[in-house]
């Protein structure tokens, strides 16, 4: 446990006992951290990590942590992006102390610039962009002063106000830091700082024609907001030091402190944004919040609770070293969760329809069934039962081997919440396809028990054929059925083609509603179903959230 924060549940790491020495030390009154996106895209499951982390860490400190766009690429960013954003981050149980944009600075961060030149540490370079990388160097070898470095202040101040201005094209001139070209540190070899784009920002509008950079924008940013703690992932250890450098050379509120953790790296999962994209725009899957996607919306929409994604960032913990986490992880954390908190249903997916041959046409039962076998309080629920029934088609074998304990002819199994049947006889179709089971039921047995005190092996769900509800169900699996998908050449080779499996002729009880509820049921044997965003009482559509066991382990095993 954290050594400071009263009464938090969250496991110790390095970023907390950094934080808990810099308070003993009196370096800080209070901590302030920041999620800082880019607005270009939907959040994904490494994201997730990310928010709970700074927003989980204000909250145990009794801080505040600001939700901050990153809006510095005009043309790459959407007003759809930023409201999918705050939605995401709502939805994981977050608020955010304020929510700044980049663009609100972009006077200050002007302001800066203009410092940097007078004090002698910008000029404004006129070579093209290829021309600035050829003379970048490598990790062994110098880079190559520009031949414009040497401009005069005044030279620079004049030239950098005409690019604001608009005097200049995109491309003809930008500002970059003077610091070492023989930096070891590309990072540090005079890095471009501002470049011309004459494109409408979403927020802005046509006011500016000239953008800072991420690494110049990123830390005045932090500084102007009094960020404590500047967390961000390991691809960014290598750019501290011009972080630093920056609040170094400037004058500003404050000097955060940028720590990196490792990146969230999960198996089965893609999270660029390009590969993502390419998926959407070929219509491989249903849009960004496809139940497919490892985004949080396309999480969100297969019915994960944000309870279970909270749960798995504290499980993974964070580091300073880069690993990657089982799917299985993630899997199991939404397992548990709704584990102990869905109600429990029955559908049938591949209906078989089964006529009990005994039981009078007329006559109607309501069974008593729980909602939860193990929490009473959940209360329980009606299930209507009648002389024709709907079995799931895998609960039938007609050629069935000794140890399958479902139906069969002349086998006897017990109906959940109902009767003892047995198979007697079996209807086919001219193509030889099982139809209908007609059955024997015995009326002693209701409940699930007999007064000769016989069992049966197998118990089997179903639903009153009378009484069921047509619905459209959706089987969602992995997405990608290699555990790097990254690797592959062409992100098709990756795709699982059983990632989707949809059944438009399923049935389900009564007591299941078609519109969307906060949590996933069970459907009892089959797995975790919620009502899709899109479902509707006269067109009930249902996802799996997740399988009631990992199948996955097993092929994993199989492939080892």
């Amino acid at each position: 446990m954290s050594s400071d924060p009263e009464g938090s549940t969250a496991a110790p790491n390095f970023i907390r006992d950094i934080i808990d020495r810099d308070l003993k030390a009196g370096k800080y009154e209070r901590i302030i951290t920041r999620f800082p996106p880019e607005p270009n895209g939907y959040l994904h499951i490494g994201h997730a990590k990310s928010i709970c982390l700074n927003f989980g860490i204000a909250e145990d400190y009794n801080g505040y942590c600001n939700l901050r766009f990153d809006d510095t690429n005009p043309e790459k960013e959407d007003q759809e992006y930023i409201d999918a954003i705050r939605e995401d981050v709502r939805w994981l149980g977050y608020q955010w102390h304020s929510n700044p944009s980049a663009s609100d600075y972009f006077d200050q961060l002007y302001d800066y610039a203009v410092q940097l030149i007078r004090k002698g540490l910008a000029f404004v370079d006129t070579q093209s962009p290829e021309q600035i990388r050829e003379q970048r160097g490598t990790l062994t070898e110098p880079g190559r002063n520009s031949p414009y470095r040497d401009r005069s202040i005044e030279e620079n101040l004049d030239l950098f106000e005409r690019m604001k201005a608009g005097e200049f094209a995109d491309g003809e001139h930008c500002l970059r830091a003077r610091i070492d070209m023989a930096s070891p540190n590309i990072n540090l070899r005079d890095p471009v700082i501002y470049r011309i784009r004459h494109a409408t920002h979403h927020a802005t509008g046509d006011k500016w024609c000239i953008y800072p950079m991420y690494d110049f924008t990123h830390c005045l940013s932090d500084a102007i907001e009094g960020i404590t703690h500047s967390l961000c992932t390991l691809e960014f250890e290598d750019h501290r030091p011009l972080y630093d450098w920056f609040l170094d050379q400037l004058e500003t509120p404050c000097h955060p402190q940028q720590i990196e953790f490792a990146r969230l790296q999960l198996e089965y999962t893609l999270t660029s944004k390009r590969k993502l994209n390419q998926l959407v725009r070929e219509g491989i899957v249903d849009g960004w919040d496809d139940p497919r996607m490892p985004t949080l919306s396309g999480m969100r929409r297969r019915g994960f609770t944000p309870e279970s994604i909270r749960h798995f960032s504290d499980v993974i913990g964070v580091t300073k070293k880069d690993s990657t986490i089982q799917m299985g992880v993630l899997e199991n954390s939404l397992r548990d969760d709704l584990n102990e908190r869905a109600e429990r249903r029955m559908a049938v997916l591949d209906p078989l329809k089964v006529t009990i041959i005994n039981y009078p046409e007329d006559r109607e039962e309501i069974f008593e069934g729980k909602n939860h076998p193990q929490k009473p309080e959940f209360g329980t629920r009606e299930i209507p039962f009648s002389r024709e029934l709907y079995i799931e088609r895998d609960d039938f074998m007609e050629d069935a081997p000794r140890k399958f304990f479902r139906l069969a002819p002349g086998r006897e199994v017990r109906l959940r919440f109902a009767y003892y049947i047995t198979c007697t006889k079996v209807i086919k179709n001219d193509a030889g396809e099982v139809i209908e089971l007609l059955c024997e039921y015995d009326p002693e047995s209701r409940g699930g028990s007999t007064p000769d005190g016989r069992k049966v092996k197998g118990t089997i769900h179903w639903v009153s054929a009378r009484h069921a509800r047509r619905a459209t169900v959706r089987v969602y699996d992995r997405l990608f059925n290699i555990k790097d998908p990254g690797r592959a050449k062409d992100v098709h080779d990756a795709l699982n083609p059983d990632s989707l499996r949809t059944y438009d002729n399923a049935r389900i009880e009564p007591a299941i509603p078609a519109e969307r509820q906060p949590l996933a049921f069970q459907f009892e044997r089959l797995g975790y179903f919620i009502a899709d965003t899109h479902s509707t009482q006269e067109q009930p559509i249902f996802n799996r959230t997740m399988s009631l066991r990992d199948s996955w382990a097993k092929i994993e095993k199989q492939q080892a």
